[in-house]
């Protein structure tokens, strides 16, 4: 295979992983009944917090644990007014992506354009990368947590289909009442989750800020948040079809760059967003109005007791 579709392939993957980790987290979120359009306000705090902090200790990986615990602060926020406040969870996840970006900004003016000391260096896993095929592209040069989400991947994919746990979530989200009935903790339930999505928004962040351009500049998840919401419908709701709708916009977004040459650049770095469109578009028109499987109760708040 030729050297250039190696490096485009390889970098797909990497450019994947930030999208695979926030669409986790929302799919999660979503199957509780929950919505939270907060992912690119999560993604871009993790960011910051990830940045500001390895930057200052000196250890990325102290960086990426500040960067998990922003993104599940804001996500914290959002549940309480999205799930024991009952307020809309549309308005109350646009304000707080709106909250994130000009947090991030006024607090990282002073990192504008440093680089990152000491960041996350890809590596290569001995014997795997050698494997024909997969090998060079998947186990060569690969950051950690590039393997890390689609180990995640798999676990949530087994925890949502193949556990009382995954069952429990997946009740809350289609019918709430039934899982109150039953004497399942419904609201506590929905805030772990968000909680749990913010997390993983804020490993995107981190690993955007620590490891795939490990640097900080304003804005710098450049629409990814949202992108990753879409992934997840895009997924309908399931873990492991995340993974290839990810590979997919990720392969889109780097052939974007890698034919500037060829192409007009403004039509190629407008391909992966207008293919992501057109895939939920036709999605929906396949299958029709159960095209996206989505919970029954998502976007619907919900009162202990209600019937």
């Amino acid at each position: 295979m030729d050297d250039q579709v190696w490096i485009t392939l390889a970098r797909a993957l990497a450019f994947s992983t930030p999208l695979l980790w926030a669409a986790l987290g929302e799919i999660i979120v979503e199957r509780s009944g929950v919505v939270n359009l907060g992912v690119e306000g999560m993604m871009i705090l993790g960011a910051i917090a990830g940045f500001a902090v390895a930057q200052t200790t000196g250890d990325p990986w102290v960086g990426l644990l500040a960067a998990m615990a922003a993104g599940g602060a804001a996500a914290l926020l959002h549940a309480v007014f999205a799930v024991l406040l009952r307020s809309d969870p549309y308005v109350s996840g646009l304000a707080l992506t709106i909250f994130g970006l000009g947090l991030s900004g006024l607090i990282g003016r002073a990192w504008v354009g440093r680089p990152l000391q000491n960041a996350m260096e890809p590596i290569s896993l001995p014997g795997l990368a050698s494997l024909p095929v997969v090998g060079e592209i998947v186990f060569g040069r690969q950051h950690i947590l590039t393997w890390g989400g689609l180990l995640a991947a798999l676990i949530l994919w087994v925890l949502l289909h193949h556990t009382r746990l995954g069952l429990i979530v997946r009740t809350v989200g289609e019918n709430p009442a039934a899982a109150d009935a039953a004497g399942l903790p419904v609201l506590r339930i929905r805030i772990l989750t968000v909680v749990f999505g913010g997390v993983m928004a804020g490993v995107a962040g981190g690993f955007l800020s620590l490891a795939y351009r490990p640097s900080w500049g304003q804005g710098m998840t450049n629409g990814l948040g949202w992108i990753a919401l879409a992934l997840a419908i895009f997924a309908l709701w399931d873990p492991l079809r995340a993974v290839f709708a990810a590979l997919l916009f990720g392969a889109f977004f780097t052939l974007a760059y890698s034919l500037q040459s060829q192409f007009p650049p403004q039509l190629l770095t407008m391909m992966p967003y207008l293919f992501t469109i057109l895939a939920l578009t036709f999605t929906a028109v396949r299958k029709g109005r159960g095209a996206f499987g989505a919970p029954e109760a998502l976007g619907r708040p919900y009162a202990r007791g209600e019937r």
